[in-house]
């Protein structure tokens, strides 16, 4: 961003327009880095003094002042001094209290010599770095530009772009990637729906005034937005600018500005630190559902919306939506209602923040409302998903055989249970006539019998090991159980197979 003063806009006929760099300021361009530099090793005096003979030849000082503006935060200066200023100054000081005050150029010299023997250093090196920490006296030490002119031009036009969002209240965007839009907007922590409208999906951004009042933190993460919205291909933003009292339209597309030679600003992965938090937490479990962030929109009739988090169960084509409803505008939250009884043929889980008051509405839609205060504990999240569960268990249950006759001669019903398509939860009710169910596996008596000639009393469990795993067999404690032996411990590092 710019800073207001060096904003230019055009109010005609009503408008806000920008008025951005072209192609025919680009000598101007060229000429504003050529002067940082050469400038590399001076004063920064000497440097403003410069920019200020460009700013007198351009057409517009403003365009070149944002020039300098933009390129000075590429600069690094330094303070140049043969002894530290502070330090300096406080000797100087109290050189001139010594000799009862400074008055002429003679009681100068006479502090300065005294000053520049309690530093052990001379009057030269004194005079020289009472003010060298100051501003216009630091010395540019170094200036390697991440822009070309062209560049340039370009970074201007998205400063300048951003700087005239500042004073939005809405802001209304089409893109050629949505998705992404409502991730930033959302990482923004801003208020926003979709709406559907004949040119295709438009998300609609909230600004300050309808909140409160306007903050400096909301118009920033407006300017923000705009550098998310910019890296897509093809988009169109239209703003509603409070121009001193007055609303006035702004209009940006993709041919205004683009977002030069640098990846877009980081930004939080996630809208808040209790969705940051469950994520977190949920993905740890051992669960055969997994999590999904930002999923696919759903249609809430004139408008989309998009929930927070989508749960997809591992055994079948089954997906439940979750949204979390924080703190939020009374506005907000009807307005978030309203959407929840437009959204038909889902699965949808809403954890609600107790002090909203809405649980008893949204479970009215046909929605399942998780109540939270501060967290959502991710217990009340799966106990919900566990229900769900159960159902599509027993549906899966349905559609197996009573009896199943895998042709493996080993096969853990964790496998067997992925081939079919189903949980190992489905398989409680199947017989399986000709295998045995030894621990978790389902093994042939065949290969049962073979086993009992192979393993005797006395043998090292490590040989044991071996034996099963040749047969593809990985439990041992339940193979050696169920053909009747049991292990002797030595110690952690082995034991040896005896008779129950």
């Amino acid at each position: 961003m710019l800073t207001k003063d060096l904003l230019r806009v055009s109010r005609a006929g009503g408008g806000y327009h920008p008025q951005f760099a072209d192609r025919g300021d680009r000598p101007l361009a060229a000429k504003a880095i050529g002067v940082f530099r050469r400038h590399v090793g001076d004063a920064r005096a000497d440097l403003d003094d410069a920019l200020a003979d460009l700013e007198a030849e351009a057409d517009d000082f403003k365009l070149a002042r944002g020039f300098a503006s933009l390129l000075d935060r590429e600069a690094v200066f330094e303070t140049a001094a043969p002894l530290p200023p502070v330090r300096t100054r406080r000797a100087a000081f109290e050189a001139a209290m010594a000799v009862g005050g400074v008055t002429t150029s003679e009681e100068r010299a006479a502090a300065l010599d005294r000053a520049a023997s309690s530093l052990g250093s001379s009057p030269e090196a004194v005079d020289e770095s009472l003010t060298a920490d100051r501003e216009v006296e630091q010395v540019l030490s170094e200036f390697d530009p991440r822009w070309t002119p062209d560049e340039l031009l370009a970074q201007y036009n998205l400063s300048l772009a951003q700087t005239a969002l500042f004073d939005a209240t809405e802001v209304r965007v089409r893109s050629s990637d949505p998705k992404a839009v409502v991730s930033a907007v959302k990482r923004l922590r801003l208020m926003y729906e979709v709406r559907k409208t004949d040119a295709g999906r438009e998300v609609v951004v909230t600004g300050p005034d309808a909140l409160f009042q306007r903050t400096r933190r909301y118009g920033t993460a407006f300017a923000r937005l705009l550098r998310s919205v910019a890296t897509a291909g093809d988009w169109r933003l239209v703003a509603t600018i409070d121009d001193r009292g007055t609303e006035r339209e702004l209009t940006l597309t993709s041919d205004d500005v683009s977002v030069p030679g640098v990846e877009p600003m980081a930004e939080p992965g996630f809208d808040s630190g209790v969705e940051a938090d469950f994520a977190a937490r949920f993905r740890g479990l051992d669960f055969d559902w997994s999590l999904v962030r930002e999923p696919e929109p759903l249609d809430t009739g004139t408008s989309v919306m998009i929930p927070d988090f989508a749960f997809d169960y591992a055994h079948a084509d089954f997906r439940v939506f979750f949204e979390i409803m924080g703190f939020w505008t009374p506005e907000y939250v009807e307005k978030k209602l309203g959407q929840l009884a437009d959204v038909e043929d889902v699965e949808l889980v809403v954890a609600v923040d107790e002090s909203l008051g809405v649980g008893e509405d949204i479970a009215a839609r046909d929605h399942r409302a998780v109540p939270y205060s501060g967290s959502v504990r991710v217990k009340d999240v799966v106990d919900v998903l566990r229900d769900y569960e159960s159902d599509l268990v027993a549906d899966a249950a349905s559609s197996l055989p009573a009896e199943l006759a895998p042709d493996d001669d080993v096969v853990t019903l964790s496998d067997l249970a992925a081939a079919c398509g189903v949980s190992v939860d489905a398989l409680d009710d199947v017989a399986f006539p000709e295998h045995e169910l030894v621990g978790r596996t389902l093994v042939r008596p065949a290969v049962l019998d073979a086993l009992a000639g192979e393993v005797e009393a006395g043998m090292s469990l490590s040989t044991v090991e071996s034996v099963l795993d040749d047969r593809g067999l990985d439990d041992a404690s339940a193979v050696l159980s169920r053909l009747g032996y049991r292990v002797e411990w030595a110690g952690l590092t082995g034991g040896t197979v005896k008779e129950k």
